[in-house]
């Protein structure tokens, strides 16, 4: 069966794997960053209900899904099959090597979703085979089955149980504490054997989704974020750019260089709108904003000692407990202004530009420049608990100190200039006028989606 587009994704095909020619159903988004083929548990088929479920989250995310049957009809009947985890793996291996063999997945990495049975039968796949498999996520799990194998794993491994399905806990804990892979358990409060509880499966898909967008990307060095430029140290005295618009079309043509999917330009308001309206027009993508506001110190206004994003969360900066006069109390009466002032703004910009869909997508965050950094730190923390596909900070300008805690954060950063005599982002524009709330709104109007 030959593969359709429909919008971003594959449409699902059948395919035949193996040579033992068994069934199973394909789907790879476009620009992928990894395949999962998922392993069923007992009784089970490619046709789990469950197992779609979280194939789905995945494929969302930008993860191509291989959802196969481990055993012929025939060989389904006769039940020893079900819990000859030796070879159920062997099963594995040989949908790995027919996944291989794809056009459509060449040079995808590749990982492993057991349930149940299933997960034994992936642990001991991945022993046998370390070089092939980049991650591993374990859904109720009989790591026991595959004990004598565990020491021998290598991917990253993500051990998910329910907290109620108490012999399986256990066994998890004990495959665990055998593990010398990078490996985490996750037990789900309430949860059962097999999730039914309300919430209980989504949250299984979610963890998974993380783990994969995690381990099936290309390596990055000791865990920081790829710099795809390193921004030029520049202390000449005349300005870099004549504004922001010069800046923002020089920033967007290093972004050109870079494999996006489905782009999703954050603006931080007011003058982070004006650079990431020339991104999404340059890049063809979408725009919409992101609301962060700096928390003032007591006596010094225009110092940052930290910010708070449209979701409550405060970032403090290492040095503001020892301004005077920042205390707990005062923290929480410029968390009370500030959150007022978010709110004031969503209220505003949210009457002409419903807030856009991250999930699954390269979302670019930028402003016109960054000071403190307290302000992209705490954007940062707001736009990941929405699941991009990756979070890539650029910026026309920012101090080099500044840069380390954001690069820890993020995915990718592109930042141009990073001078070291830096007292203001305003200094490297020629012209750098006030942008006024009637700007932000006249920016988003232009890119506000269509009403039906």
């Amino acid at each position: 069966m030959t593969a359709k587009k429909s919008g971003s994704f594959e449409i699902a095909q059948e395919v035949v794997v193996g040579p033992h020619k068994l069934p199973g159903i394909l789907q790879i988004p476009e620009k992928s960053c990894g395949v999962v083929l998922f392993a069923h548990g007992s009784g089970s088929s490619r046709l789990s209900s469950r197992n779609q479920a979280v194939a789905r989250v995945l494929r969302d995310a930008g993860i191509g899904t291989l959802l196969f049957d481990l055993l012929s009809e025939r060989e389904a009947d006769e039940h020893r099959n079900v819990f000859d985890i030796g070879l159920l793996a062997g099963r594995l291996l040989e949908a790995t090597e027919f996944l291989n063999l794809r056009p459509e997945a060449a040079g995808l990495r590749i990982g492993y979703f057991g349930a149940s049975t299933g997960a034994a039968a992936a642990l001991i796949a991945a022993a046998r085979r370390p070089a092939g498999v980049s991650a591993i996520v374990s859904r109720g799990g009989r790591p026991d089955l595959a004990m004598d194998e565990l020491p021998n794993v290598q991917a990253p491994t993500l051990l998910i149980v329910g907290e109620d399905d108490e012999p399986v806990v256990q066994m998890n804990r004990e495959a665990f504490a055998a593990m010398k892979c990078e490996k985490s358990l996750e037990v789900i409060p309430g949860a059962t054997h097999l999730f039914p509880e309300p919430g209980a499966l989504e949250r299984v898909a979610r963890l998974a989704r993380q783990w994969f967008i995690t381990h099936l990307r290309p390596a990055r060095s000791a865990g920081r974020a790829l710099a795809v430029l390193e921004p030029q140290a520049n202390d000449d005295p005349d300005p870099m750019f004549r504004d922001r618009d010069d800046a923002a079309r020089q920033l967007a043509a290093r972004l050109k260089k870079l494999e996006l999917h489905d782009p999703l330009v954050l603006g931080i308001p007011r003058g982070g709108v004006v650079t990431g309206a020339v991104l999404a027009r340059e890049l063809g993508a979408e725009l919409d904003i992101v609301l962060s506001r700096k928390l003032r110190a007591p006596t010094q206004p225009e110092l940052a000692i930290g910010a708070i994003g449209e979701d409550g969360h405060v970032y403090l900066s290492e040095m503001a407990r020892a301004i005077s006069g920042v205390t707990d109390e005062y923290i929480s009466q410029e968390r009370t202004y500030e959150m007022e002032e978010i709110e004031r703004r969503k209220k505003l910009f949210r009457s002409v530009r419903p807030a856009a869909s991250y999930a699954g997508r390269s979302v670019i965050l930028t402003d016109d420049g960054i000071a403190t950094g307290s302000t992209m730190l705490a954007a940062i923390d707001v736009v990941k608990v929405h699941h991009p596909r990756e979070v890539i900070i650029a910026v026309p300008v920012a101090p080099p100190n500044r840069l380390g805690p954001i690069r820890e954060k993020c995915d990718r950063l592109v930042c141009l200039h990073a001078p070291e005599s830096f007292w203001a982002v305003g200094q490297f524009n020629a012209n750098f006028k006030q942008v006024e709330d009637e700007d932000v709104l006249r920016l988003l109007k232009d890119f506000a989606p269509a009403t039906k």
